[in-house]
């Protein structure tokens, strides 16, 4: 077990250093996009499915009660959160269009979405992105593997270039924690 321990943590640190060096300015972009969204009276819509539903509920409960300083809520929502709205949409429509109208009913041009999927392939998501598109809402994806089709569908993309869902789940986690923490500085300032 301890083998397997170090060896798992030794491949997270290896791949979190590979995406540090290939996406460094991406996170720094993508922080700043977001206070320009929340300057300008924007929110963030967030989504994703399975563990990446996890992570979009977790960093908008970051947003929206506090990281590390005490300061206002800031609007974020994530889109995979009411059982209500999602069966109703998958029910009389399709599940592929779950984010979709969701969008659609609470998004505007100053919004953001962050689209979270390890493999870039979810229909959901893919159809979220082209929603924000045709909306004019700036799209980021915190993606894995080679970004599937989502790569090429959103305004900034984040890959983990690499096959373990796992370990692209949680450097995904370390994306978010550090673009919460960027906002929150930028916004707030203090040494969080």
């Amino acid at each position: 077990m301890v083998d397997l321990l170090r060896r798992s943590l030794k491949e997270l640190v290896d791949i979190l250093w590979a995406f540090l060096e290939e996406n460094e300015r991406g996170i720094q972009e993508a922080a700043k996009r977001i206070v320009e969204a929340f300057k300008a009276g924007g929110k963030l819509l967030i989504c994703g499915n399975g563990g990446s539903a996890a992570d979009a509920q977790h960093m908008a409960a970051e947003f929206i009660n506090r990281f590390l300083l005490e300061r206002r809520p800031l609007p974020a929502i994530a889109l995979n959160t009411d059982p209500s709205v999602l069966t109703s949409i998958g029910n009389d429509y399709s599940f592929d269009q779950v984010f979709e109208k969701q969008i659609r009913a609470l998004g505007k041009e100053d919004d953001l979405l962050i689209v979270i999927s390890t493999s870039g392939k979810s229909k959901n998501c893919i159809r979220a992105a082209l929603t924000a598109k045709e909306m004019g809402i700036f799209s980021i994806g915190l993606l894995g593997r080679d970004g599937g089709d989502l790569g090429s569908l959103v305004d900034l993309k984040l890959i983990v270039r690499n096959s373990s869902t796992p370990r692209i789940q949680e450097v995904h986690a370390f994306i978010i924690h550090m673009i919460c923490e960027m906002v929150e500085r930028e916004l707030f300032g203090g040494d969080a």
